[in-house]
């Protein structure tokens, strides 16, 4: 038996490539109906009950969090610096000037003056303090925001192994503090060059890789935080991942005709990519609209009506009960 389903336009939901919702609207039945002997179709499609989701691809580039410029507060020589690439973590230095190295230490709080005894109690000396205790030094250290002897001499004892002067003082020639390990993205210093206080010596990053969109401000909505979306990654891999940021701020760029008006969009990989390239363009699959628990067929079953719409010609192998 064949049954006629017919379609008014509005009614078919549109979904993002293949696969288009329908209303199912059923003749009413009165009785046991005789088996059609007309033909099945040459080719059926089943219809299933699925969610359909409306999706738009958009470009992105692969790269890391947080960069950002790292100044040197050393004045001399640069006799060593660290590769672009590397990843630095506590207690390691970043450059050396005249030998002497900068180290990396952890704290959201800058250097902004020398820490030595005698001066006054602050959240910086409990910074140095608790990085000493991590590095092994200052058995008897109490960490809190007092710059004590015990604190002096656990200064003198890391000053020794990292060939610094034993002042038992702590400035920014020696120490840069950073919220956690860092990669070097580029040296803005060379071996050989000179260094000053203050100067731009690298540019660094955190080491959690994420994937960037400057997204054009007319798409948006697609842009929600917590959103899941799909990467396709360089060489076809694809990796999931989540709507971390959404700027508020929108940006333009380019001249005249050809502006663009953008909001920066970070997503977070639920993976490490198997990707070794540091800076590469992706493509990021967002999704824009979810249609739950909706019958759909192939949007090739769709036959268009001569008054309008769309109709889908249901075919039963057996006759109703």
């Amino acid at each position: 038996m064949r049954k006629g389903l017919v379609l008014g336009g509005g009614t078919v939901l549109a979904a993002a490539v293949t696969w288009t919702a329908v209303a199912v609207l059923n003749d009413g039945v009165t009785g046991a109906a005789a088996p059609s002997t007309a033909p099945l179709p040459p080719a059926t499609a089943g219809i299933v009950r699925q969610d359909l989701v409306e999706t738009k691809t958009v470009a992105g580039s692969l790269t890391y969090a947080g960069e950002r410029q790292l100044a040197s507060g050393a004045a001399g020589t640069v006799t060593w610096v660290a590769a672009e690439g590397a990843v630095i973590r506590r207690g390691r230095p970043l450059l050396k000037v005249d030998r002497k190295p900068l180290v990396l230490m952890y704290g959201k709080l800058p250097l902004y003056r020398t820490l030595q005894r005698g001066m006054s109690d602050g959240p910086d000396v409990e910074q140095l303090e608790r990085n000493l205790k991590a590095l092994g030094y200052g058995d008897y250290l109490t960490v809190d925001d007092h710059f004590s002897y015990a604190t002096q001499q656990a200064v003198k004892e890391w000053q020794d192994d990292r060939g610094l002067p034993e002042s038992g003082r702590v400035d920014a020639a020696q120490v840069a503090f950073q919220p956690a390990a860092v990669r070097v993205t580029a040296a803005k210093v060379a071996v050989g060059g000179r260094s000053a206080p203050g100067q731009q010596a690298l540019t660094v990053s955190g080491i959690r890789r994420l994937v960037h969109v400057d997204l054009d401000t007319a798409d948006q909505s697609l842009a929600r935080k917590g959103a899941k979306v799909t990467v396709t990654l360089p060489g076809g891999e694809q990796a999931r991942g989540t709507i971390t940021s959404v700027g508020t701020v929108a940006e333009s760029s380019g001249q005249e005709q050809d502006t663009s008006t953008t909001i920066d969009v970070d997503i977070t990989l639920a993976e490490q990519p198997k990707t070794r390239l540091d800076q590469a363009p992706v493509e990021v699959e967002m999704q824009s609209e979810r249609h739950e628990n909706v019958l759909a067929v192939p949007v090739e079953a769709l036959l268009a009506l001569r008054e309008g719409g769309f109709g889908v010609e249901v075919a039963c192998l057996e006759n109703p009960s």
